[in-house]
């Protein structure tokens, strides 16, 4: 699917892998509607790449509802989504405080997994109710998991819990939208230079770059920003989930 001219939803866009996302879909001539918890950040980003910004839980349908029927206002019926909003808050199982709160568990939970399976049902149906273009294509779905899906460590049973959801859902998506020309693709990215990595100390962050087995350096948001425009582009694409690790393998700890 050609991007040019596209209407497109980045949610958690306005930083990170999504301000990179939106960013680069924009250049490459879509119409980008940023979305994110802040709407400021969401505003200010989106005016630096033409697109329009908005305020959105994706966890909470109406507000999602929302925000989809102000994109599609202004920039038509949209064609892609990337969903990159997440949170990675880290606890055990059994802390030193006793077991973890089970709020906290459903926290990560409500915004990594429901929320990307509340804007890719509403994407879902916006696309299929769209004219059919080139091979009966009516849009693509971006989600993004994460290695801990596959490799959980200490500390991440909600973070692993709700990447893993977002593995598990993808293939019966992709086969249950093939009948409207919509393909459904994960991302499983690494280690990446993202906000939550910046607010480490630098040896921490030089440290976590040497374990990636080559190139041995933290992933830069620009390389998953291109790894979606090739997904949009190339049609065989569909019902995968693909890592984006260097070939990192988490340790237990």
């Amino acid at each position: 699917m050609q991007i040019n001219g596209l209407a497109a939803v980045v949610t958690g866009g306005a930083s990170g892998l999504g301000a990179a996302t939106a960013t680069h879909l924009a250049s490459l001539g879509a119409r980008v509607a940023v979305v994110d918890i802040n709407q400021s950040a969401a505003e200010a980003m989106a005016a630096k790449i033409g697109g329009i910004g908005l305020a959105c839980d994706v966890a909470d349908g109406p507000s999602a509802e929302a925000a989809f029927a102000a994109a599609k206002a202004k920039h038509g019926p949209v064609r892609i989504l990337v969903n990159c909003a997440g949170v990675g808050t880290a606890g055990r199982i059994v802390g030193r405080d006793g077991p973890l709160a089970l709020a906290a568990f459903e926290r990560v939970v409500r915004i990594n997994l429901i929320g990307s399976f509340n804007m890719l049902r509403l994407a879902a149906a916006e696309m299929s109710a769209a004219d059919a273009m080139e091979e009966n294509e009516r849009g693509v779905i971006v989600n993004t998991a994460s290695i801990a899906a596959y490799e959980g460590q200490v500390g991440q049973p909600a973070y692993a819990a709700s990447k893993g959801g977002v593995v598990g859902m993808t293939l019966p998506a992709a086969r249950e939208l093939a009948r409207a020309g919509v393909r459904v693709v994960t991302i499983a990215p690494g280690l990446f230079h993202t906000p939550m990595v910046e607010g480490l100390p630098e040896e921490t962050q030089r440290s976590l770059g040497a374990s990636i087995p080559y190139p041995s350096r933290l992933g830069r948001p620009s390389e998953y920003a291109e790894l979606v425009a090739h997904i949009v582009q190339n049609r065989f694409i569909n019902g995968e989930t693909i890592r984006l690790d260097g070939a990192l393998r988490m340790a237990p700890r």
